[in-house]
C-alpha cells in the first residue's frame, strides 16, 4: 500500500513540476505588448529619450538604475519591435524593461509617460 502512495505521488509530481515551469515564465509570452500590463514583480525603469536612430533600430535613453544591477546613465538600447520608434520622441519620458537580447541590450517593453 505505502508503495503505490509512494509511486502515485512521484508520477503527480513529474506531471505538475513541467506545468508549474511554463507557469512561472515571468510573463514572456507577449513580452513587450504596449497594452500589457506589467506585473507587480516586473520593475520598469524610468528613462528620458535623447536620440531615436530608426534606420539602425535603436534609441539613445539617458535612465535610472536597471533592474539587473546595471547603474543609471545614458546608452543606447535596440528595441524588440521596431514601431515602438515611431511612438517615442526625442525628450520623451519613457518606463521600460529591457533584457540582454543576442548580445546586446533591448528595450522588450515601455510605457510612454505623460
Amino acid at each position: 500500500m505505502k508503495a503505490t502512495a509512494a509511486i502515485a505521488f512521484v508520477i503527480a509530481a513529474g506531471i505538475s513540476l513541467p506545468v508549474l515551469a511554463a507557469s512561472d515564465q515571468g510573463g514572456h509570452a507577449g513580452h513587450g505588448a504596449m497594452s500589457e500590463t506589467p506585473k507587480a514583480t516586473s520593475a520598469l525603469t524610468e528613462g528620458m529619450v535623447k536620440k531615436i536612430d530608426k534606420s539602425a533600430g535603436k534609441v539613445t535613453v539617458s535612465h535610472g538604475p536597471l533592474p539587473n544591477g546595471m547603474p543609471a546613465m545614458t546608452m543606447v538600447f535596440k528595441v524588440k519591435d521596431m514601431a515602438w520608434l515611431d511612438q517615442m520622441r526625442d525628450g520623451g519620458k519613457i518606463r521600460f524593461a529591457a533584457d540582454q537580447i543576442n548580445g546586446a541590450m533591448t528595450i522588450v517593453r515601455f510605457v510612454l509617460e505623460q
